[in-house]
């Protein structure tokens, strides 16, 4: 079986910080044979990738406390290789679980700095109610998360969007988000976000209204110029 392989592309960091505590494998301790040796003795294999990669292992008790805070997977974490003082502050980059326990197996980290900007993806998220919902509409989301640069303590764990202004049949882009400081959006403000549009059954519905009253009026038309050429013959007809 495969491990399930989690990419987080630096997904969105909180201020929090937590401490993690490893240990740097050497050169004895890379290699899946010795993976899975480390794996039976309780100990999570892991890369703190940086100026210097660092190959280590950590306790599985020991990183999934540090993983199950208030923030969760957003924290910003200090990483503390043992026999050093000097924590790495870093954010989760990408982990890997077992496919039928949903244990982690491996786990990275990527070294940043608290004084300048990296780029994340943030999830988008509603608040609000669309008034075109209220009359029937369907309110679709067409992005999900959205991509943005800041310092790793500003990077926001969501951004909002207010549906009270979305209509039916309109759209909502990312320029209609209200805008957070300290933090840039970096896709096209005109990324559509959201939609609302009726539903199909209704827009069958309207279609066939649409297509009997224009055969009504066809119809109508049809029959008035019959009446006004019958009429005019008649007229002929009399003038003789």
């Amino acid at each position: 079986m495969v491990n399930r392989r989690h990419a987080l592309h630096f997904a969105a960091v909180s201020g929090d910080r937590t401490t993690l505590e490893v240990k740097e494998r050497g050169t004895d301790q890379l290699g899946t044979r010795n993976v899975k040796r480390l794996r039976r003795q309780g100990m999570i294999p892991g890369v703190l990738y940086g100026k210097e990669n660092r190959a280590f292992a950590v306790g599985e008790r020991e990183l999934r406390v540090a993983l199950t805070g208030p923030s969760g997977l957003h924290a910003i974490v200090d990483v503390v290789i043992e026999g050093h003082k000097t924590p790495h502050h870093a954010v989760l980059k990408e982990y890997q679980q077992h496919p039928v326990r949903g244990t982690i197996t491996h786990i990275d980290f990527h070294e940043v700095r608290l004084d300048q900007p990296i780029q994340a993806t943030v999830a988008v998220q509603f608040v609000g109610e669309s008034p075109g919902a209220k009359v029937g509409g369907v309110v679709q989301q067409v992005a999900r998360e959205v991509h943005v640069e800041a310092l790793p303590s500003a990077i926001p764990e969501h951004i909002e969007l207010d549906l009270s202004t979305l209509e039916l049949g309109e759209n909502l882009r990312l320029r209609d988000v209200v805008s957070i400081d300290g933090v840039t959006f970096l896709d096209d403000p005109e990324t559509v976000i959201a939609n609302c549009s009726s539903p199909r059954g209704l827009t069958e519905a309207e279609e066939a209204a649409d297509t009997a009253l224009a055969a009504e009026a066809s119809a109508e038309a049809s029959a008035e110029a019959s009446a006004e050429a019958s009429a005019q013959a008649d007229g002929a007809t009399d003038s003789e």
